[in-house]
């Protein structure tokens, strides 16, 4: 077989997901574009909001705030632009930025009406700083009856808490519980030292609309080094409310740098080895080694396992999962928890179906079988089949990210195969119709799927499968790595 080989390095941008909190991309609410654009010709976007659009039982004491595709001219952006009413009455505030000009924050002078429908405006007046403006853009969202107290939280990390092995050219990414305070996070409030107490040099970008910053090193960081990442009580969520405490992560460096695009960051979807919206079902001798869950489908919903509800109430067991099985109508905090990782699982499939700049498209015309990848980020406009085994060579930090527009379709008897020191948590097939592994087929890597995930009789999947539908299985063996 021969190596496909094309130049490609970890990048050290931030990373792109959705947040918690169901904040998405706006569909609709877009009118009145105006044309006549200058400078660079690109036309500015807003990327997600907070509250999201149609969102209700809001704190009535929560900033609004807005993240824009790239740096806005800042003067445009006031009082008179960006506007909140309740009904037509306006609403008296303040507009800042913050994020390095990409986010707008709108901050009333004091707490909203309790149960109240709020509609935000952006106006046309709004521009970039090539001077090409933004579309005007509206949303709306209704207020609850309490003030927000809640202390954000860090729901996770690249690298991860106590990880070894680190790239050298790795970046330190911390994902968030809710929408941060963009004003709050930066280089006091999130610095990362190493060896020791030795500061290191580097950036810190917030990820507004995606509940997450990273902190980008100056240069590559030194090898086999203990570092320290921390995030510090000065950073505060939209409502005002501080970390509890200051957030640490460690981690240890390797001897190399890593290649291909930034790992997809799963947050508290990486807690399951399956994870579905409609169901999980299975027959045949399945063995599964890692906790599931399905929301917002019930327990009803998981078939053949023979669950035995834990007395908690909270969680089953099966003997077929070395793990603990969890569904939507089990007792809190079981409901919640599900709820933020469906969220989770949904802002990690958008995060790897937008990645851009693809180092290949259109492999083999999707027809990979025989082929050996090296690390990078491929995308097809079609679906991909796997008819003979294909080869994923790279390093232990190395990251794939496969941007499938169809279906991905394993071969029976065919392997995903892994040489180099290769990780399947560091593999991240994004599937836009049905993933299918045929009948003992062995296939490694997280499975991003946006509609039913079928494993048959005898496949063998390191991984996980995170599905926004359901997962069957036939006699399915599935490892978390």
């Amino acid at each position: 077989m021969t190596p496909l080989h094309f130049c490609s390095r970890a990048a050290r941008s931030k990373l792109s997901w959705l947040a918690l909190l169901a904040i998405v991309p706006f569909v609709g609410c877009n009118h009145d574009e105006d044309d006549d654009d200058h400078g660079d010709g690109t036309t500015p976007t807003v990327r997600a909001t907070a509250p999201a659009d149609q969102v209700t039982d809001v704190a009535i004491n929560t900033q609004i705030a807005v993240a824009f595709s790239e740096a806005m001219f800042a003067p445009s952006i006031n009082p008179a632009t960006f506007t909140l009413t309740d009904g037509v009455t306006p609403v008296t505030g303040a507009v800042d930025y913050a994020d390095a000009g990409t986010t707008a924050i709108f901050t009333p002078v004091g707490a909203l009406a309790a149960s109240t429908p709020y509609t935000a405006t952006l106006t046309t007046a709004i521009k970039d700083a090539s001077g090409n403006k933004l579309a005007s853009y509206s949303w709306t969202f209704t207020t609850g009856t309490t003030a927000d107290a809640v202390a954000p939280t860090v729901v996770s990390s690249i690298p991860a808490h106590l990880d070894t092995g680190v790239a050298t050219n790795a970046a330190v990414t911390v994902a968030f519980s809710e929408p941060m305070d963009p004003s709050t996070v930066g280089a006091t409030s999130f610095v990362v030292t190493g060896p020791g107490v030795t500061p290191v040099t580097g950036a810190v970008e917030l990820d507004f609309a995606n509940n997450s910053a990273t902190f980008t090193p100056s240069s590559d960081l030194a090898v086999s080094t203990l570092f320290t990442g921390t995030i510090t009580t000065d950073a505060t969520d939209l409502a005002g409310n501080a970390l509890a405490a200051d957030h640490q992560i460690t981690f240890t460096t390797g001897t190399t740098p890593s290649a291909g695009p930034a790992p997809v960051l799963l947050q508290t979807a990486g807690n399951y080895g399956i994870l579905a919206k409609s169901g999980i079902s299975t027959t045949g001798v399945t063995a599964i080694t890692g906790d599931l869950g399905v929301s917002p489908a019930a327990s009803t919903a998981i078939t053949g396992f023979a669950l035995v509800l834990d007395g908690s109430g909270q969680f089953a067991t099966s003997s077929l999962v070395t793990g603990e099985i969890f569904a939507s109508d089990y007792a809190p905090p079981t409901p919640s928890v599900l709820t933020t990782a469906v969220l989770d699982m949904q802002a990690a499939y958008t995060d790897a179906a937008g990645r851009t700049s693809p180092d290949v498209t259109n492999l083999g015309a999707g027809d990979i079988g025989g082929l050996t990848l090296v690390p990078g980020l491929y995308k097809w406009g079609t679906g991909v089949s796997i008819p003979t085994t294909v080869t994923l060579s790279g390093g232990a930090n190395d990251v794939w990210i496969f941007q499938i527009a169809g279906n991905l379709t394993v071969a029976d008897a065919v392997a995903v195969a892994l040489t180099g020191g290769a990780q399947p948590r560091n593999i991240f097939w994004q599937v836009a119709g049905q993933a299918t592994l045929g009948t003992t087929c062995d296939f490694s890597g997280i499975l991003l799927c946006q509609t039913l995930i079928a494993a048959d009789s005898g496949a063998v999947l390191t991984g996980r499968a995170l599905s926004q539908t359901a997962v069957t299985l036939i006699g399915t063996t599935l490892t978390t790595p």
